[in-house]
C-alpha cells in the first residue's frame, strides 16, 4: 500500500462527510448581511467563500459523471502542490459564480451538494480513477482533497465570522494534517529535519545529513491547526514562532522558505 493510500484509508470518507456537514450547519447560521464580510482570502467575501465551498463538494459527482481515465496520473501530494498554479483561475471562477447569488440560494446549493457528495462516497470504489484538472486520480486520493478543502475552508469561515460555531472533525483534521505533511516531503525530500505535528504525525524532510539516533538535530513542532494554516499560507512562520505556536530548533530547522505549500 502506498503512503498516499494510507492517508485516505479507513474512515476518511465518513470523516469527509462529517466535516462538510459541520460546514453546512455553520453556513446555515450565517445571517444574510454577513455574506458581505471580507475574508482573509484576497478578493473574497463570505459570498465567494461559500460559492467555492459549493464547487468543492459538487466536484465529486461532477467528476464521477465524466468518463474514467485509463490510469491515475497524480496522487494526493502532487495534487496539493499543483493547486497554487490554479489559484488565479479558481478565484476568477468563484467571483463570477458568486455575483448576484442570494444567500438563501447558496445555502440550498451547499446542502444539495453535500447530499450528492454523501451518495457518491457511499457508491464509489476507492480505486476508481476520476478526471481532475491535473490528470487522472484515484477516487480515494480525491476524497482526501475534498477532506482537506473542508478543513482549510472551515478555518477560513470561522476566522471571517468568529460568532459562527465550527470546528474540524478530528478524523478530517488527521487527513488534512497528514496530506499536507506528505506534500512537504515531496517538495523537500530528505532526512535532515523532523517536522512534528503531535499527536497526529511526524515526518522527515529536507536534504542534508540523515538523523539516525537520539534527538534529531533539527526539529520543527506545531499543533495540527497551526500546521494547516502554515502550509496553506494563512499563518506566517514568524508570527507562529513569536507567539509560541511553532517551535524550531537546529541550524537547518527554518523551513519557512518551503511554505506555503498551496
Amino acid at each position: 500500500m502506498s503512503p498516499t493510500a494510507r492517508l485516505v484509508s479507513g474512515n476518511a470518507a465518513e470523516a469527509c462527510v462529517r466535516q462538510w456537514v459541520r460546514i453546512s450547519d455553520a453556513v446555515e447560521s450565517v445571517p444574510d448581511r454577513a455574506f458581505d464580510i471580507v475574508t482573509r482570502l484576497p478578493g473574497w467575501r463570505v459570498q465567494e467563500l461559500v460559492t467555492h465551498l459549493i464547487a468543492c463538494v459538487v466536484a465529486v459527482p461532477d467528476r464521477l459523471a465524466e468518463p474514467a481515465p485509463e490510469r491515475s496520473a497524480i496522487d494526493l501530494p502532487g495534487y496539493l502542490l499543483a493547486l497554487s498554479g490554479a489559484a488565479a483561475a479558481i478565484s476568477h471562477r468563484e467571483r463570477g459564480a458568486a455575483a448576484g447569488s442570494e444567500p438563501a440560494l447558496l445555502k440550498h446549493q451547499l446542502r444539495e451538494g453535500i447530499s450528492a457528495l454523501t451518495t457518491a462516497l457511499a457508491r464509489t470504489d476507492s480505486d476508481r480513477v476520476v478526471a481532475t484538472r491535473f490528470g487522472g486520480m484515484r477516487f480515494a486520493d480525491f476524497i482526501g482533497t475534498r477532506c482537506i478543502e473542508g478543513v482549510v475552508h472551515g478555518l477560513d469561515l470561522a476566522t471571517a465570522i468568529p460568532a459562527v460555531s465550527i470546528s474540524a472533525d478530528p478524523d478530517a483534521l488527521k487527513v488534512a494534517t497528514k496530506g499536507l505533511l506528505a506534500a512537504l516531503t515531496v517538495k523537500a525530500p530528505g532526512k535532515s529535519v523532523e517536522m512534528r505535528v503531535p499527536p497526529i504525525a511526524a515526518v522527515q524532510c529536507v536534504e542534508g545529513p540523515r538523523h539516525t539516533r537520539g534527538t534529531p538535530p533539527n526539529v520543527v513542532e506545531t499543533d495540527p491547526a497551526s500546521w494547516i494554516e502554515l502550509a496553506t499560507g494563512r499563518l506566517a512562520w514568524a508570527t507562529a514562532r513569536d507567539d509560541g505556536r511553532l517551535r524550531a530548533s537546529g541550524e537547518r530547522s527554518d523551513i519557512s522558505g518551503l511554505l506555503p505549500l498551496l
